[in-house]
């Protein structure tokens, strides 16, 4: 089987946008789950409600491709994770060496996800004595020392960085000095990398803090609801019509600096 240092992917070759890449491991996602359930054929609407995209953008991602489905059938979902898997690289082994064995990077050496898509975890390495000839996920922790040979050996040139963020940049030169051309990046921090070098970066405390952007807009449109009702309850009350009192709610709205009218005077 052919290894990740011989032979790389051929999207950018093929001229497809990097939002089509970004969605494609989505469809695989999805067919590999209509695959294991022996669902034969599958149409644009099913397969991108499954994704999570609208069904136009899914048949040009697709035209991208040059698959097109057929017209009253859908398209083979066989044939469609076999096309996925190639152009994203998915059909040869892509040898990985996984950097900084704490808490989150042992979690990330047992996702048994890396396999099954086609990654194939080389090494785990860590600059912690203390770790080194522990058994994580059934492998053997290695010496940071040894990272240069264990890339050279395995032909490697894709890493993972679980590090800490102070030494994430440090591990990244030496990384990249040694060969690898990819890098994803858990560690919170921004990585400094020469032309050629793709860096994808997973920071999950950024994910939580627009999770809780949203919660708290959400929070702030429910009072802003709860104000109108009081202000149309009050009005009813002071004996006023129903129709006059939705009126009256309509003509102030909360603005950034105080109560604005619902339309401004010429």
């Amino acid at each position: 089987m052919a290894t990740g240092r011989t032979h790389r992917p051929a999207t950018r070759s093929r001229g497809i946008p990097e939002a089509t890449v970004a969605r494609l491991p989505l469809y695989l996602r999805a067919l590999t789950a209509l695959s294991e359930r022996s669902v034969p054929t599958v149409s644009s609407e099913e397969l991108a409600a499954a994704a999570g995209v609208n069904s136009a953008k899914l048949r040009k991602d697709f035209s991208y491709l040059g698959s097109y489905g057929t017209r009253g059938v859908g398209y083979d979902v066989e044939y469609l994770v076999y096309q996925i898997s190639r152009e994203l690289g998915l059909t040869q082994d892509w040898p990985i060496v996984m950097v900084g064995i704490g808490n989150l990077g042992a979690a990330l050496a047992n996702y048994g996800g890396f396999a099954s898509r086609g990654f194939r975890v080389a090494a785990l390495i860590d600059a912690d004595p203390a770790m080194t000839g522990k058994s994580v996920a059934g492998m053997a922790v290695q010496h940071a020392d040894e990272l240069e040979k264990i890339i050279d050996a395995n032909g490697v040139s894709i890493g993972v960085i679980a590090t800490p963020a102070g030494a994430a940049q440090q591990v990244c030169d030496r990384l990249v000095a040694a060969g690898v051309t990819s890098i994803l990046n858990f560690a919170p921090t921004v990585l400094s990398v020469p032309d050629g070098v793709d860096v994808r970066k997973v920071d999950l405390s950024i994910e939580l803090q627009i999770l809780a952007f949203h919660e708290q807009r959400k929070a702030g449109e429910g009072q802003e609801e709860d104000v109108a009702d009081v202000d149309v309850a009050g009005a009813v009350d002071a004996g006023g019509s129903a129709a006059a009192a939705t009126a009256a709610a309509k003509q102030t709205r909360k603005g950034p600096d105080g109560d604005v009218p619902a339309v401004m005077p010429a």
